[in-house]
This record gives structure tokens, C-alpha cells and sequence, in this order.
């Protein structure tokens, strides 16, 4: 692994980036000469999803930004209702292009859809890669309609808030079995945000379920197989062994149409693998980008 446990720790620049028609906010983190690492989350998350592996990405040498995807946290809304594949992509590469070179994409669930399309999109087209390595974070060409309709269907049992952290802790935990509930439930209030009425509620755009330019999950696999086809760069799929969303059928597929890619299954966890299990995965993603 290419960490110096000597190294200081590095001060984190909150950043915002002008993309179509809204900006997005940033985490900054590392030095500004090092390799660059893009961080995008999944969906009903924020840029805090990521805040163990910044730290440790920047006291290691890399230059990491992890990213608040449209509608979420402290990114604008967008006005229009428009949270499109097409979006998520332009705005991804609004990101690419504030960085000198090519950098590792990351990115869990939907941030992994917007990164894997990014690439192969571009590469189909005739342009160069915009990335020189990707990693999805439990997310594959083919994503499990089972559970792609569970994630979907927790965001939108919970529109209406919550009254304090702690109902937010109990609501994680049904969905979540395999984590144990945080004895300090405080944690979870960088997801949140708090409404006039004194409730809490999740720090992301409710239009994000149901603006009018959200795709389907079957146009969103559709993109993604084709795109696929094109990823000629290194590749790591992390992978929760648990997962409802990446199935072994899932893997197989995905090594048919990126036969080089790298599967890391880490034991005891789910879709939410960063959260799950953190050093198990940092340490898998450390090990792939300091193999480039």
C-alpha cells in the first residue's frame, strides 16, 4: 500500500464547481500536485459518505474530490427537475475538467453509474478516456431490479421527515441489518437537514424520486451494458458480498464485457459497503490505485 503513516494529516477545502445550469460543492483534499481520485456517492447520500477515505486518499499523496451530486447536500437543486443520466454525466465531467490530468474515478451506486457512463460514453464516441482508472463501489453493468426497487422504496418511505436522529437511526438500521446501530446517532446528521417545521429530513432533493428526467432502471442497464463494451482502462468492482444490487449473475456479466476488470468481495457487507465496512475497503481501493 502507498500510505506514509508518518504523513500529516491535510486540511479539507470545501469548493464550488459551476456545471450546467446549477453548481456543485466539493471536498478538496491532498496535494495539488498529487495523482487526482474523483469521489462521487451514491444516490440519497452526500460527500460526507466518503470522509474516512479522503483523509486517508490525502495523507497518502493523492489529490481527492468528492463531490456532492446534484440535489444533494450541499449541491443546488436543480430547478428544472432534471436529474437525468445526461445530467449526472455532464456534471461529472464539469468535475474532470477543473483537474490538470486524467483522474481514478470512484464511485458508489449511482455515482458508479454516472462514472462507468462518463467513460465508456466518451471512449464510444472517439474522444479520450476522461479517466485513467475506475472504481465502482458495489455497483455493476447489470444492477438488480430487486434491489434497486429496496433502495428506491426506503428513500421513499421517509419524504415526510423524521422527528429526531434517533427515528433516523431506527429507519437505517430495519433497512441496514447487517450494520449495527451507532451508539451515537449524531453522526448521521451530515445526511440531514433540518425544515422549518423543526423536522429532520434527508439532506436531498425529493424531485431526485421523481423529476421529470429521472431514467428508468431498465434504460439505465441498457446504458450501461453498451458502455461497458468500451472501458479499456483498469477496473475494480468492490463488491458487498451481501449485496441485493450486485448479484454473482451480476458479476459474471460484467467480466463478459470488461473481461479484465478486478472484483474485491468484502465479507459482512452490504449495498453500503463504504459505511459497512471501511478499512476493508479502503484497503482494497488503496491496493488497486497504488498498483496503477
Amino acid at each position: 500500500m502507498c500510505t506514509n503513516p508518518e504523513a500529516a494529516d491535510q486540511d479539507v477545502q470545501v469548493v464550488r464547481i459551476e456545471s450546467t445550469a446549477l453548481d456543485l460543492v466539493a471536498d478538496i483534499a491532498g496535494p495539488s500536485d498529487g495523482s487526482p481520485v474523483v469521489l462521487s456517492h451514491g444516490g440519497g447520500q452526500t460527500r460526507h459518505a466518503w470522509f474516512r477515505a479522503v483523509r486517508a486518499l490525502a495523507k497518502a499523496g493523492f489529490r481527492v474530490v468528492s463531490l456532492d451530486m446534484r440535489g444533494h447536500g450541499d449541491s443546488d437543486w436543480a430547478a428544472d427537475g432534471n436529474y437525468s443520466l445526461d445530467a449526472l454525466v455532464d456534471d461529472l465531467r464539469s468535475v474532470i475538467a477543473t483537474l490538470p490530468v486524467p483522474p481514478v474515478l470512484v464511485g458508489a451506486s449511482l455515482g458508479g453509474v454516472a462514472s462507468l457512463l462518463t467513460i465508456g460514453e466518451a471512449i464510444r464516441a472517439g474522444r479520450p478516456s476522461p479517466a485513467r482508472a475506475l472504481v465502482l463501489v458495489d455497483v455493476a453493468p447489470y444492477i438488480e431490479p430487486a434491489g434497486a426497487e429496496h433502495v428506491r422504496a426506503f428513500m421513499a418511505e421517509h419524504l415526510d421527515g423524521f422527528a429526531s436522529v434517533d427515528e433516523v437511526a431506527d429507519a437505517v438500521a430495519r433497512f441496514n441489518p447487517n450494520r449495527p446501530r451507532p451508539k451515537d446517532a449524531a453522526g448521521l446528521l451530515r445526511n440531514l437537514r433540518h425544515g422549518d417545521d423543526g423536522r429532520l429530513y434527508w439532506h436531498w432533493d425529493p424531485d431526485f424520486l421523481s423529476g421529470r428526467d429521472v431514467d428508468s432502471l431498465q434504460t439505465m442497464n441498457a446504458r450501461l451494458a453498451e458502455a461497458a463494451r468500451y472501458i479499456d482502462l483498469p477496473v475494480l468492482l468492490v463488491r458487498g458480498q451481501l449485496s441485493d444490487i450486485v448479484s454473482e449473475a451480476s458479476v459474471s456479466d460484467m467480466l463478459q464485457r470488461i473481461p479484465h476488470a478486478q472484483v474485491a468481495d468484502i465479507t459482512g457487507a452490504g449495498h453500503m459497503v463504504v459505511g459497512d465496512r471501511n478499512d476493508a475497503f479502503n484497503q482494497a481501493l488503496f491496493q488497486f490505485l497504488c498498483s496503477l
